[in-house]
């Protein structure tokens, strides 16, 4: 079996190994491809896989040997779903490898936005502490997390796991879910969408990307917010309308937010919420801690090795 991997970089810039695939045949890894060249490097493949590169319906119709197309990621959008179901070639992915490594990001914001971590420590680096008078001293004040209320917008594995540090902090969670007959985890209140957005200090956005879900953080329900409540999106850049959050960012309609997600990424320079006021956007790292990453390769392998053996696991088509 002849495995095209597409994007090798993404999962795996030189910290792993490829020995997981190696074990099932000739393994051709390529650092980037863009969506040219996986046509061309899709032609002689049994399996093909992606991170990012887009597999579109051309490279799945020219790729002649084309069985297989495993993605090293939960979501599919980067792969021309029908057209690898009308072939008859499964479309694998990964789910369920990295919640804690995504929760731990969540909390690195949230800790950023309430010390001002990041300005705090330039200052000192700038000289700002060996000029000040005193022992100590702060260019914003430092906000206690104990009592405050954490929302959350999609409690799957990783909202359950922001749940649990949250509540460890000595919060006060609530969700919403457009499931009111679901019993909530312990700890856990169930409100409605404005609910949420009136009471929370800290919104952490965690559901999937959908037609209702788009745009959730909007002039609307910001509007309901408090001024000193805080936007956290570790999901899905479409969650969020970006020149909406700008704005009330930089008018001081709330206090801040803290993204590892955009909508389009690499952000385009002209993004509103690159330079809005207390916005803080990590490159949508949160997945990628190295542990998680090695589930993520293992898992990815082991769909690949079922399929391999007759059986086929996690097929989203």
């Amino acid at each position: 079996m002849k495995i095209v991997i597409l994007d090798g970089h993404t999962l795996n810039p030189g910290d792993l190994s490829w020995k997981a695939f190696e074990e099932l045949g000739e393994v051709v890894v390529y650092e980037r491809s863009s969506p040219e060249e996986v046509i061309e490097r899709s032609l002689d493949c049994d399996a093909l896989i992606t991170n990012k590169a887009i597999v579109s319906s051309q490279a799945i119709q020219e790729a002649d040997n084309l069985k297989y197309i495993g993605v090293t990621a939960t979501g599919v959008n980067i792969v021309d779903i029908d057209a690898a179901s009308e072939k008859g070639v499964p479309v694998c992915n990964v789910a369920g490898y990295g919640p804690d490594s995504v929760a731990q990001m969540v909390f690195a914001h949230v800790l950023n936005l309430v010390h001002r971590l990041a300005r705090q420590a330039d200052d000192v680096r700038k000289g700002g502490w060996s000029a000040s008078p005193d022992f100590c001293y702060w260019l914003h004040p430092a906000l206690e997390l104990s009592g405050l209320t954490f929302g959350i917008i999609g409690l799957g594995e990783i909202g359950q796991s922001v749940s649990r540090i949250a509540q460890g902090f000595g919060m006060k969670v609530i969700a919403f879910t457009r499931d009111e007959s679901r019993v909530p985890p312990d700890g856990v209140s169930w409100k409605s969408l404005g609910e949420l957005f009136a009471e929370s200090d800290f919104i952490s956005l965690h559901s999937p990307l959908t037609p209702e879900t788009e745009n959730i953080v909007n002039r609307s329900n910001i509007s309901k917010m408090k001024p000193s409540a805080y936007i956290l999106n570790t999901g899905r850049g479409q969650l969020v309308d970006e020149p909406a959050l700008a704005e009330a960012l930089n008018s001081g309609r709330i206090a801040g937010a803290g993204l590892d997600v955009l909508s389009t990424e690499p952000p385009k320079a002209d993004n509103p919420l690159l330079s809005a006021k207390n916005c803080f956007v990590t490159p949508h790292i949160a997945w990628a801690t190295k542990a998680a990453r090695e589930r993520l390769m293992q898992m990815s392998a082991d769909n690949l090795k079922a399929f391999a053996s007759g059986s086929i696991v996690n097929r989203v088509n």
